[in-house]
């Protein structure tokens, strides 16, 4: 049997195809332009900034730019209970696998940013 190799990056580009697919579905109305630029803006964010920390330049550099990418997905979950909340789109609640998969991924970078100060303290 083939062991399964997790990585990230497969996962927040998953993310950010989501999100674009999502941003497709928002209404035409003034509320849901503007959402719909702010999410595609903080949803499809993360997954570019975690390819930037993996060639970064130092651990600071690296740990700099997990960070700004664990933004931008706090940003999005916030973003995406501001859809459900109203109803801007049909069905919100097909947006629970969405939420906890930012959730999942907002826990990841924070134990990488976390686990990658602890590594350059010493």
């Amino acid at each position: 049997m083939k062991e399964r190799v997790f990585d990230l990056q497969d996962r927040l580009i998953d993310f950010a195809v989501r999100i674009i697919k999502l941003s497709n579905a928002l209404p035409e109305t003034r509320a849901g332009k503007h959402v719909c630029a702010q999410i595609l803006r903080s949803g499809t964010s993360p997954a570019p900034n975690y390819g930037e920390a993996q060639s970064a330049e130092s651990k600071a550099d690296f740990i700099h730019k997990l960070k700004i990418a664990l933004k931008e997905l706090r940003e999005t979950e916030i973003w995406l209970k501001i859809i459900v909340r109203p109803g801007l789109i049909q069905h919100a609640a097909t947006l629970a696998p969405l939420l906890k998969e930012t959730d999942e991924l907002i826990a990841i970078l924070f134990k990488s940013v976390k686990t990658a100060g602890k590594k350059e303290e010493r």
